[in-house]
């Protein structure tokens, strides 16, 4: 038993560190959403590609979890998360919440307005362009990534 101790602890302090974070516990992204939304299955499935987990709930009213996570409802969509403490609304890539959470800023979470087509979860016939907004603790939001829909 000592022997083996001694081999992890050995193996851990030679590990480069992107490999220790890469054995840690994926982020759980805890989603809100209706049960009869296929594009939200979609984005389910996107987050799951990308690394995270997911535990999704069936609910009557997404509007009052997006209230419950400060994300204003001019900025709704057809499903609403949690992640780390953070919001995120809409149809937001795996990419930012990833850099959401790298970078933790001050802030209630991420939006993608509305259900933009070629955003993940939405895939069809064209690509449309569409902001992610980072929702400030104030409540106002700024553009966190522009995506051109080409």
């Amino acid at each position: 038993m000592q022997r083996r101790t001694l081999l992890q602890a050995a193996l851990l302090s030679v590990l480069p560190v992107p490999l220790l974070a890469a054995a840690a516990t994926p982020p759980v992204v805890e989603v809100y959403k209706s049960e009869w939304c296929g594009c939200c299955e979609a984005w389910i499935d996107h987050l799951k590609a990308n690394g995270f987990a997911v535990k999704a709930r069936n609910v009557g009213d997404t509007g009052e979890y997006r209230k419950k996570f400060g994300i204003p409802n001019d900025l709704g969509s057809c499903h609403t998360g949690l992640v780390q403490g953070y919001g995120i609304e809409g149809h937001v890539p795996a990419a930012d919440i990833k850099r959401l959470l790298a970078e933790r800023p001050k802030a209630k979470g991420l939006a993608v307005p509305s259900m933009p087509l070629g955003s993940p979860g939405m895939e069809g016939p064209r690509k449309d362009p569409f902001d992610v907004l980072l929702v400030k603790v104030d409540g106002n939001f700024s553009d966190y990534q522009h995506y051109s829909g080409k």
